[in-house]
């Protein structure tokens, strides 16, 4: 997309916020206009606005970073005031049972094809086992055993729509085909939870159940993820459930 386009500067200004990512999470003026297209003139003209207003902030060697107002704002999402802070306490508990890295994500879908499992929580300590994922992080669906519990909840419509999308191979172990991914995900729904065994990081397996449907908010599931070779899949399958559980009574009962 060009200025030509007729874009307007709100759409402007969240192209550019769109380029921060993981592996760069502060940018120089010259890889933000290499990925908005934006003209020079246009572009600073729109850093100056957003630095003025908190969105971004300025660091050494005239970079930019994500800014302070920018992360208070998404605190306000009910994502972190409702889901968050009534799931840590649960996520706690799973923690202390099981010394293995806890997550919390949810279904995020402009629209199927596109859909991901988006990060909002996560416990860890100094016995878990180093992963991927990370606050505010986004996996693929049918790679990990929380994206997995969440697929597993959803109509034939949806699912069709989903598998427009080629499902992209992040280990030798991810399932790529639609084919066998509705197997496991029929598998999914008879056990009661998810399992992604080295299917987004070699070593790993992730266990996962959804929390049910919650009004107001969009599609959650918690689980955990443990070396493979340690993993007690029912007894890790049991605690996940039963927090999962815990954690939908609560969440209904807030609102």
């Amino acid at each position: 997309m060009t200025e030509a386009d007729g874009e307007g500067i709100l759409a402007r200004a969240v192209r550019i916020l769109s380029c921060f990512t993981d592996e760069e999470p502060d940018l120089g003026a010259t890889r933000i206009a290499e990925r908005t297209g934006l003209s020079p003139s246009t572009l600073h003209r729109i850093l100056a606005q957003l630095v003025d207003h908190g969105l971004l902030a300025r660091s050494p060697g005239r970079r930019y970073i994500v800014g302070p107002r920018l992360w208070e704002l998404g605190e306000l999402s009910p994502l972190s005031l409702r889901l968050r802070e009534t799931a840590l306490p649960h996520m706690q508990r799973l923690y202390e049972a099981t010394a293995e890295n806890v997550h919390l994500a949810v279904l995020d879908a402009p629209q199927p094809a596109r859909a991901s499992a988006l990060y909002v929580g996560r416990v860890t300590g100094h016995a878990s086992i180093p992963t991927l994922s990370r606050m505010g992080g986004r996996h693929p669906l049918h790679a990990v055993g929380v994206g997995k519990a969440m697929l597993a909840q959803q109509g034939d419509d949806w699912l069709r729509a989903f598998f427009e999308a080629p499902l992209e191979r992040e280990t030798v172990h991810t399932i790529t085909t639609e084919e066998a991914l509705r197997e496991d995900l029929a598998a999914t729904r008879r056990r009661g939870y998810a399992v992604a065994r080295e299917e987004m990081t070699l070593g790993n397996i992730s266990i996962a159940a959804m929390v049910g449907t919650v009004r107001g908010l969009p599609p959650v599931a918690i689980g955990v993820v443990a070396h493979i070779e340690r993993a007690d899949e029912r007894r890790l399958a049991r605690l996940v459930r039963q927090a999962a559980d815990a954690l939908g009574r609560d969440l209904r009962e807030s609102r």
